[in-house]
Order: structure tokens, then C-alpha cells, then sequence
């Protein structure tokens, strides 16, 4: 049975030693087969029905390499500044798993289609963090296997084990970094940023869709400690295919912690695999890590070599839209957002959902408003994303044109905004039938008006001496009174009037 060790808080650890930082990104690429053969790809179809005798590696079968799929990893390539290789060519890694029918996998080794690149990521106080890139390479998925009966759906104690190879032979690139290191503290933030900062790369890239809760995107974080900065690195953990930038985050402080106990127990830390547990917030061991040399890495003797042309990559450099680092940048120019504004934006994920409501004809100011304000908290007390909610940019946008028209204001606003979370159509609709359309009829404000100034004379007599201050009570009831749908400016020119008149 493996030895426990105490945690180490976090600051604690920190404070003694130097965390580095090791991150394997796989992205699904968005193809419409698959990597080696012409078997379609398409999330939660029937268990073993994309399949073909490729996929399913039957003796005889033969792969033919996706043309689309090296596409996008030069595209993904360029993105994260490498050099495109000349030549390229696939090998075969070997290994016995279930998910692997070929008892192999078909990736690349020595020779990636990507190589020397980097990437820089804004942290969440604007401070850029340079991640240098090693490689990225292309390769083909394995299945999946549901275990059924155990613990948490893991292999330990389960009844028995199923295996659908769908999603085998999915086009693939991983993005190895080098040795992140100089992150100190901030190691989780940039470990989560990083890959964040991919994710949308991808989505901007157009090559896949990137949805981490459908495995689109996966993690794979390594992580050491050393004594200091100078000394040599430190044996690593690989806590494998985490998918959600929270749990990146919190797996990286949970090994940080976890290491810091067992160097401080005078022992070492074991070179292996993790499981990242979200319910716990833990890892938990897998197997001992294998070295490059035991899975006997040798070359796809079925494909040939991949040499993309240098016109051709050239081709696809000048393709290649506005990264999402540089839009941003100019979208907060043209909206006029604070530093910190458009940082809050990011981390909510809205830069897209403001561009759409401004492009349907909201204001900058009026769309932050609805999406950060009102909307932002709808989506935190329901828990889902901001993006997730029952309401589109149009609507916002129309929304936003009802309160400038003077149709509403912001108070009313809010249950429109209700009524189109609910299902209940656009917010002029809305509006129309739950009747919310602020009352600016001066007959109707006149009779509520004079009727608040009979019972409160006193206000009256402030007003007039010329102490304006009590007039927000008078508004105020006025507002109580029609259930905040009274123009509240044109309602005080009202009662001015009355005041100095009477």
C-alpha cells in the first residue's frame, strides 16, 4: 500500500519550493472523419457505430492520412508561432490497452509536423506569461472505456468494463510545452490561463469546437518541485485529462501541496500518472509514468512521410484570422473599456456575446451593462455560463433600444429580461403582454402626482422654500405607485410644475 503524507498548505509550499510547470494539450480536430480512415465523427452517436475495419485496426487494413486534419495542425502550428517542418512523418507508439485496438497507437515522435513555437498569456491582472512550445504533433484518438459498477465510474471494484471505439482514430494534435518555469505562486493561474488561452485559439482557428465538457479539449498536467530556481528539476507527476479550467487550477495547488508534504517527509516523489478527482479536489495515483523508450517508438511502416510545400504553408499563414489576443486588444479600443472592464469581460466569457449584441445595435456601454450586470448574476444564482442562458445578443440588444427609446427603464427592464429568460418571446413582446411600458401620459401622472403631494404637504412646503432634496420622496411614491413604470424625469418636471403652480 502506497505511504501517505500530509498536506502542505499552499503559501507554505510556495515558500519553500520552485513549482514547474509541464502541459500536454489535446485538441479533437473538427474534421468530418477521421484521422486514417472515412469513418465519420459526430459526438454521442451509438456506441460502435462510426467505426471502420481501419479504426477498428482488422488485420489487412490500411490507413490513409486526413488531408484536412494536417491542415489544421499547421494552422494550430503557425498559430502558436513554430516552425512547420519541411518533412514529417508518423510512428507507431506501442502499447496494450482496451481503447487501442491495434495494440498501437498512430502518432508522431521524432519528427512533429510543429516545432519551436510559444505562446503569450494575459493573466487575469493583465500581466503576459510567455509559455514556450516544444512541439505539436499529430495523431489519432482511442476509444473510451465506461466502467460499470465501480466508484465513480473508475476501473477499481467495477463489475465490468465496456469499450466504444467511436471515438477511435479521431484526429488529434498535442501541444507539448517546454519547462514552464518562473510562475512561482502564480503556477495554477497560468496552468489555467494557458490552456484557456488555447481553447480559444482553436475556436478562433476554426479547427475544432473545443468543448472540454465533451473531451474536445484535454489536459494533461505535469508538475515538480525543486529547492530553488538553480537547482536541477524535480521528479514529476502527470495528473491526466483534466477538463475544465477550474480543476487545472485546483489540481495543480492540490500536487504543489501534495509533493510539498512528501519532500518534506524527507522522500521522494514517484515518476506517475494521476487521476484528477473533481468531487474530491484530489489526485490519486495511476500508473508508474512510462519513459519514450518503452513504447518502442518506431516508423509508420503503412504511411509515407508528410512534407507540406512552403507555398502551401504560406497559403495557409496568410488564411489565418485576427488570434484571439489581437481582437480583443482592438475590440476594447473600439468599445472604450477600462483595462479592468475588459479583463472582467474575458473572464466571463462575453467578448463574443458583447460583439454580437453591439453588432445588433447596442451601445458598448448598454450591452456591458445587461451581459456583466443583470444577466451575469441570472447566470451565477442558476450556475450555468453566461453563454448558456436562454437569451441571444439580438435580444439584448433589443432590449437595450427599448430603455434609450424611453419604452421602458432599466427597473422594467429587468422583468423583460425575465420574461425572455422564461421563454416568453422577445422583449417587445414582452413588454406588450405583461404590460410594462412606462407611463409617460401626463392625465395619468398628473392624477398620481397630486394625489402623493395631498398627503404629504410638508415635502410640499420644503419644495417650495426651495429645498429640492425631499423631491426624490416624492418620486419615489410616485414610482411605488405605478409599480416603477412612471417616467420618472418627465414625473418630476410634473411635480415641480405643481409645486411652483400651486
Amino acid at each position: 500500500m502506497a505511504a501517505t503524507f500530509d498536506l502542505v498548505d499552499y503559501d507554505e509550499a510556495i515558500a519553500k519550493y520552485d513549482p514547474v510547470l509541464g502541459i500536454e494539450v489535446h485538441v479533437e480536430l473538427g474534421t468530418k472523419t477521421k484521422m486514417f480512415c472515412a469513418a465519420g465523427v459526430s459526438f454521442g452517436a451509438r456506441p460502435n457505430s462510426e467505426t471502420t475495419p481501419v479504426s477498428l485496426g482488422l488485420p489487412g487494413s490500411l490507413p490513409v492520412v486526413n488531408g484536412t486534419a494536417v491542415e489544421y495542425a499547421i494552422r494550430i502550428g503557425l498559430a502558436l508561432n513554430c516552425q512547420i517542418a519541411e518533412t514529417c512523418r508518423f510512428a507507431r507508439k506501442n502499447y496494450f490497452y482496451p481503447d487501442v485496438p491495434k495494440n498501437y497507437q498512430i502518432s508522431q515522435y521524432d519528427e512533429p509536423i510543429a516545432f519551436d513555437g510559444h505562446l503569450d498569456v494575459e493573466l487575469d491582472d493583465g500581466t503576459i506569461f510567455r509559455v514556450e512550445i516544444e512541439r505539436a504533433h499529430m495523431e489519432e484518438d482511442a476509444g473510451k472505456n465506461t466502467h460499470v459498477g465501480g466508484d465513480g465510474g473508475r476501473i477499481h471494484g467495477a463489475a465490468y468494463s465496456l469499450v466504444d471505439y467511436n471515438r477511435a482514430g479521431i484526429p488529434l494534435v498535442e501541444i507539448v510545452t517546454r519547462p514552464i518555469e518562473g510562475a512561482g505562486a502564480r503556477a495554477p493561474e497560468v496552468a489555467r490561463a494557458y490552456v484557456q488561452t488555447l481553447r480559444d485559439i482553436f475556436r478562433a482557428l476554426g479547427v475544432s469546437e473545443a468543448k472540454m465538457e465533451q473531451g474536445n479539449v484535454r489536459a494533461d498536467v505535469n508538475l515538480s518541485l525543486r529547492p530553488s530556481p538553480s537547482s536541477p528539476l524535480g521528479i514529476r507527476s502527470e495528473t491526466k485529462n483534466v477538463n475544465s479550467f477550474r480543476s487545472i487550477e485546483r489540481a495543480v495547488r492540490f500536487e504543489v501541496s501534495r509533493q510539498a508534504g512528501i519532500l518534506d517527509a524527507g522522500e521522494k516523489v514517484i515518476q506517475e500518472t494521476r487521476h484528477w478527482h473533481e468531487d474530491t479536489g484530489e489526485t490519486s495515483p495511476g500508473r508508474v509514468k512510462s519513459d519514450a523508450e518503452d513504447y518502442r517508438y518506431f516508423p509508420e511502416p503503412d504511411l509515407a512521410p508528410v512534407s507540406p510545400s512552403r507555398e502551401w504553408v504560406e497559403e495557409i499563414r496568410e488564411s489565418l484570422p485576427e488570434l484571439p489576443a489581437v481582437r480583443r486588444k482592438r475590440l476594447q479600443a473600439e468599445w472604450g473599456y477600462s483595462d479592468l472592464e475588459m479583463r472582467d469581460v474575458i473572464n466571463a466569457d462575453a467578448t463574443e456575446l458583447i460583439e454580437a449584441t453591439v453588432a445588433a445595435g447596442a451601445s458598448a456601454a448598454g450591452a456591458r451593462k445587461w451581459w456583466m450586470g443583470e444577466l451575469a448574476r441570472v447566470a451565477k444564482e442558476q450556475e450555468v455560463g453566461i453563454a448558456d442562458l436562454a437569451i441571444t445578443p439580438a435580444q439584448v440588444g433589443q432590449l437595450q433600444a427599448l430603455v434609450e427609446a424611453g419604452t421602458i427603464n432599466d427597473k422594467l427592464a429587468r422583468q423583460v429580461l425575465s420574461g425572455v429568460l422564461a421563454g416568453e418571446g422577445d422583449p417587445a413582446q414582452v413588454v406588450k403582454d405583461r404590460g410594462l411600458e412606462v407611463v409617460s401620459d401626463d392625465g395619468l401622472l398628473l392624477a398620481v402626482i397630486d394625489e402623493t403631494l395631498a398627503a404629504q404637504p410638508d415635502i410640499v412646503e420644503k419644495i417650495k422654500s426651495g429645498n429640492l432634496g425631499p423631491i426624490g420622496a416624492i418620486i419615489g411614491a410616485v414610482m411605488k405607485a405605478t409599480k416603477g413604470q412612471a417616467d420618472a424625469g418627465r414625473a418630476r418636471e410634473l411635480v415641480l410644475e405643481r409645486v411652483n403652480g400651486s
